[in-house]
């Protein structure tokens, strides 16, 4: 069993303060997009962690299905919503976690079905890749999620640990399925067409 694991909790500093789980995608919140994304890739269960406006993205968006998790410290950035995603999945049997971000709508089921497929047990370590460079999505098998969480801080993310295990990362090559920008800035959000 393969989870996604959604990190949807970004208050949009540079865009105003719009959350960007609650930005407008084909009519719909961003974060559905992603949900939908990380399911038609086969990826079970989903659990989405939020943070800024966490209470009106379960309002204003249809999360059924999903296991919704709140960070009270995702102003401290990407790693405690990490943290927190992570320890919202022990216990739940799964092999290992699909990391995506809302903000990359350019990113569809192809690619995160390919970094999925990948995966060959819990010391699993691979990422999409983009003419050869690392991106998003990136799965990490659960053996390695305790250093991961020991390791995930400020916007770092697993920065750390990819580092330190690059010579055991497999890169899955994502370019010819997906385009990896994020909606950052307001004239990323002409990108959400």
């Amino acid at each position: 069993m393969i989870a996604g694991l959604l990190l949807a909790a970004g208050g949009g500093r540079r865009l105003g303060g719009r959350p960007k789980a609650l930005l407008p995608y084909r009519g719909r919140p961003l974060v559905e997009n992603a949900v939908r994304v990380l399911r038609e890739a086969g990826c079970g269960p989903v659990h989405v962690v939020l943070g800024a406006s966490a209470a009106e993205v379960r309002e204003r968006a249809d999360l059924a299905g999903c296991v919704v998790v709140d960070n009270p410290d995702w102003a401290e950035g990407m790693g405690s919503s990490l943290r927190v995603g992570l320890a919202s999945l022990a216990g739940t049997g799964a092999g290992a976690a699909l990391v995506s971000l809302v903000d990359q709508p350019g990113i569809g089921p192809a690619a995160v079905a390919r970094v999925r497929a990948a995966y060959r047990s819990p010391a699993s370590l691979v990422a999409a890749a983009y003419d050869g460079e690392r991106g998003h999505p990136v799965l990490f098998g659960a053996d390695r999620w305790a250093d991961i969480t020991a390791t995930a801080t400020g916007d770092q993310g697993a920065r750390v640990h990819l580092k330190n295990h690059a010579d055991e990362l497999i890169l899955v090559e994502c370019g010819d399925v997906a385009a990896a920008f994020d909606i950052d800035t307001p004239p990323d959000l002409a990108r959400l067409g």
